[in-house]
């Protein structure tokens, strides 16, 4: 395998597409069959889920203590830790505002200081879903009323966790959301490198889900 000192990043490209369908649309997302032209021609079809994307909040305080929630996932038949997050409702919204939104909503925080610390796709192989997954810090609780929940929300639990019990958790294979490993473990590889203050700037450019400043 050759070895390459060269930065490497991700690149835009689309294949061209005969034909598309939508089989089926539920209440947030629907399941699109593509049929997708090889490089060598032939023509195969890709099925996958149709997101319309997602922010999560990896909130730190000044005790390096991390804000979780416990939730109940259906999908997986488990009760899961995770960072707050939700979806990005409205098209074109933007992510930091509606991650500032979820952290209120779910765990109702606030923070002074927000950061972009990751941006993922989660299953790229069958679903379009992208994530941007925030550094908040400078949190502190919101005076007044919380937020109405419902459904699974209705028995979410909340906790503040060291970040080396978190990234411990990770590695023993005993936490599993998606957002909550890749911060835990992004923020602690910030740490461990340039720190945090040379993470990118909340508004940096997300060109997975484009937004208006």
């Amino acid at each position: 395998m050759a070895h390459t000192a060269h930065r490497i990043q991700d690149t835009a490209e689309e294949w061209r597409i005969n034909a598309s369908a939508t089989p089926f649309t539920g209440n947030k997302t629907s399941v699109r069959t593509d049929e997708v032209v090889m490089p060598d021609g032939s023509v195969v079809t890709r099925d996958y889920q149709v997101h319309p994307g997602s922010v999560a909040v990896l909130a730190l305080d000044d005790d390096m203590h991390v804000l979780v929630i416990n939730q109940y996932r259906h999908p997986v038949r488990q009760r899961l830790w995770e960072i707050p997050a939700g979806l990005l409702d409205v098209p074109g919204e933007n992510p930091l505002h509606a991650a500032q939104r979820e952290l209120y909503e779910e765990a109702h925080a606030k923070a002074e200081d927000w950061r972009v610390l990751t941006d993922v796709y989660t299953t790229p192989g069958g679903c379009d879903e992208a994530v941007r997954i925030f550094l908040a810090r400078g949190v502190s609780d919101v005076e007044g009323d919380r937020f109405a929940v419902e459904h699974e929300e209705l028995d979410m639990q909340l906790a503040r966790v060291p970040l080396p019990e978190l990234v411990r958790g990770v590695l023993a294979g005993e936490l599993h959301n998606n957002s909550l490993v890749v911060g835990v473990l992004a923020v602690a590889a910030a740490l461990a490198g340039e720190g945090l203050d040379a993470l990118r700037p909340a508004d940096a450019p997300w060109p997975a889900r484009p937004f208006e400043a």
